[in-house]
């Protein structure tokens, strides 16, 4: 296949600037796989000190920092260990200086770098954690790197001639100059030992060989193809955020600090707000809930320039350009206003109930919601006589999204399914912790089966397995006093159902009496009642309420006595 055009280009790629916070947690994200909380928890441990023989040595500087300029002996110091490990020819003639892009960037620190560039990781890894030295990797790397020369590639494009007119082109590049990325390569490479002077070059061919490489070909040459490879792009959605992409956008909007995008992505966890699905954040029901509350009856708030204006206002307060009572008086009283107005909201409304027609059957409302345990559908209201009936919404359904048809669907659980040879009832249905069968008293959960479609003959067939199993694990049976002798998870004990004993090492557990079991029962500890949270702050609001109102005693009338024995113990002491 003939070449009709091939055109080279050569482009040079910068170091990229030593860290500050928000690129030490994205790059942390990205290579380590790290939490962004755990990667300035390492940080500070690096910062604190490592002993290294001789004492605690503080191996990088301090962490919380939105400046990417370096101290002129960290310059220094930085370019005379790239000279002398890896020649004068990969240092610039000038250092490379960097400016913070970000408006709002407080610079009262410089970059996060090594506190000495001549301790490489290398040389003091048997020092370090496995977490502190691959951090430690990173950041030594990035820094030494942003003093080092540009990478210089060269990008190639190539058309073949094909049959009926067709032209079919190939793209690629190579490393012609590795300069930095001999020792390092953002958001791309991963984080290894710290390159010798006789390997580097070998080790930024790597980096590169991710784009397609090509031979050297010109106009006119005749090229043997392989294969033709036809590629079609859809427009897709932007891919749900990491926490390297989300701490990139909160930087980029101007919301927080560096030294608090760990504890919002934290917040969003530990208030299930959003899930890791892997490596992706998902949003709960709990959280589309919380962001639609917010959404539409705080706007102002939420707004993603709401943060960045308050943190211009209150950075010309540090300036003092602005007086911060009227700054504050401003934002509070419409905000305390406003959240006195939203505490009227019906809890249908604050829950944010859809309703989406009638049941035929009963003639009752349908509505979808958000609960505690997720969305669900409910037939019929508080109201009403008869206690309303619940669903919990399946799959991929939300009360944004389901339709009447759908949520009546769900309503046809729990499913009677016939009996046990033993007698006991079979029921379908779903419930907190997912799909199950109902078998009299008992609960067999279902993982590969659908609650809807589920034969009786299957769900029989679970529930001997499920009866299987619990003979295994049952030793002895005293039924009539009931009493019994299981295998439990931390081994054999004994249990009627209120108390659980364990069976002593020196016994048999298949050996043991019922008279011996009455008397283990007996000594063993009564299982823990877990006081419901709402009861727990009911009784510490009733308990403070009577402390606050117990009366004082009357403060001791001051005499002039008094207070010329209170100045001689003053003078005295002085």
């Amino acid at each position: 296949m003939p070449v009709v055009r091939c055109e080279k280009k050569q482009r040079k790629r910068r170091p990229p600037p030593p860290f500050i916070t928000s690129t030490l947690q994205q790059e942390g994200a990205r290579k380590l796989r790290f939490r962004s909380s755990h990667t300035m928890r390492i940080a500070q441990q690096l910062y604190e000190g490592v002993d290294l023989g001789s004492g605690p040595v503080g191996l990088i500087t301090y962490m919380r920092t939105d400046s990417v300029t370096l101290a002129r002996e960290a310059i220094d110091d930085l370019r005379n260990y790239i000279a002398s490990r890896f020649g004068n020819e990969q240092l610039p003639a000038a250092p490379n200086l960097y400016k913070t892009r970000s408006k709002n960037a407080q610079e009262a620190h410089e970059a996060i770098r090594p506190t000495s560039a001549s301790r490489a990781p290398q040389d003091i890894r048997a020092h370090l954690s496995g977490d502190q030295f691959r951090l430690y990797d990173l950041i030594w790397k990035r820094a030494v790197a942003c003093q080092m020369i540009p990478a210089t590639l060269d990008t190639v494009s190539v058309d073949f001639a094909g049959g009926d007119g067709f032209t079919f082109r190939a793209t690629g590049s190579t490393v012609r100059e590795p300069g930095f990325m001999m020792v390092y390569t953002e958001g791309r490479d991963e984080v290894s030992d710290a390159p010798r002077n006789e390997d580097a070059g070998e080790d930024a061919n790597k980096a590169g060989a991710k784009e397609k490489k090509l031979p050297a070909l010109e106009e006119g040459d005749a090229a043997g193809v392989r294969a033709i490879v036809p590629e079609q792009h859809f427009t897709e959605p932007p891919p749900r955020y990491n926490e390297a992409t989300l701490i990139k956008t909160l930087e980029e909007y101007g919301i927080g600090r560096p030294s608090t995008y760990a504890s919002i992505i934290s917040t969003l966890q530990n208030r299930e707000y959003a899930t890791l699905d892997n490596r992706r954040f998902q949003p709960t029901p709990t959280g589309r809930l919380v962001n639609r509350f917010l959404t539409e009856h705080f706007t102002q708030y939420v707004d993603y320039d709401f943060t960045a204006r308050l943190e211009d206002s209150l950075d010309a307060v540090s300036r003092g350009e602005k007086d911060w009572v009227p700054l504050l008086d401003d934002f509070w009283h419409p905000f305390k206003q406003q959240v006195e107005d939203k505490a009227s909201i019906s809890k249908q409304e604050a829950a944010l109930a859809r309703e989406l027609g009638e049941d035929p059957k009963t003639g009752k409302p349908v509505f979808v919601r958000y609960g505690r345990y997720g969305p669900f559908a409910q037939i019929g209201s508080a109201d009403d006589d008869e206690k309303p009936r619940f669903a919990s919404l399946t799959g991929e359904l939300t009360p944004e999204t389901v339709t009447l048809e759908q949520a009546l669907e769900l309503f046809k659980l729990p499913r009677e399914l016939g009996e046990t040879p033993q007698g006991e009832q079979m029921l379908a249905g779903i419930g907190r912790f997912g799909p199950y069968i109902k078998y009299g008293a008992k609960y067999v959960s279902i993982r590969d089966d659908d609650p809807y479609t589920i034969s009786a003959e299957r769900a029989l067939q679970l529930v001997e397995e499920k009866k299987r199993e619990d003979e295994k694990k049952l030793i002895l049976n005293f039924a009539d006093e009931g009493i019994s002798v299981l295998n439990g998870r931390y081994g054999p004990y004994v249990t009627d159902g209120a108390k659980n004993a364990s069976v002593p090492k020196d016994r048999e557990p298949s050996e043991l009496t019922l008279d011996e079991c009455r008397e283990l029962i007996a000594n063993a500890p009564a299982r823990r009642k877990t006081a419901k949270k709402g009861a727990a702050k009911k009784g510490a609001r009733k308990k403070t309420a009577k402390k606050s109102t117990a009366k004082k005693a009357p403060p001791k009338k001051k005499t002039a006595a008094t207070a010329k024995k209170r100045r001689a113990a003053t003078t005295k002491k002085a």
